[in-house]
């Protein structure tokens, strides 16, 4: 009984052991769309203030949750807009004179969908050319104690 005993404390003992000396991995990952709309709606876009409502509108769509926005009207109706998300941010930056945007989606981890996100902006600004790309940043880190 007396060995029965030692043999289990041991067991236990060389168990906490590997469990504690073992370093904890992370995988840091996170997907970036980016994409330029061209020959976009005129009307659409130089409507502003519709325009910020369609932003929110994508990023929660997608699957993100909105912390804040922050936007700048170049007059008489140019847009740069970020849209900072607890899982990272989205933006646009507009050039109405020449029916074209910039737009970006930067989300951590997978459960945020960039193909929704430009889905809904491309419904409301019927662009005539889109060039796009999607770029996986991913790296395994050590989380140190």
């Amino acid at each position: 009984m007396k060995r029965l005993f030692l043999g289990c404390a041991l067991v236990l003992i060389s168990a906490i052991f590997l469990l504690y000396s073992q370093e904890e991995v992370h995988e840091f990952k996170g997907h970036h769309f980016v994409a330029s709309y061209s020959g976009c709606n005129h009307e659409a876009l130089s409507d502003v203030e519709t325009l910020k409502k369609v932003m929110l509108m994508a990023v929660e769509t997608c699957g993100a949750t909105v912390l804040d926005a922050v936007d700048y009207v170049f007059h008489p109706d140019g847009l740069t807009m970020v849209i900072l998300l607890s899982e990272s941010h989205a933006s646009i930056h507009t050039y109405p004179e020449y029916d074209a945007c910039f737009v970006d989606l930067f989300t951590c981890g997978d459960k945020c969908s960039a193909e929704k996100f430009d889905l809904a902006l491309r419904e409301y600004l019927h662009p005539k050319q889109i060039a796009q790309k999607m770029l996986l940043r991913q790296q395994t880190v050590e989380v140190r104690p």
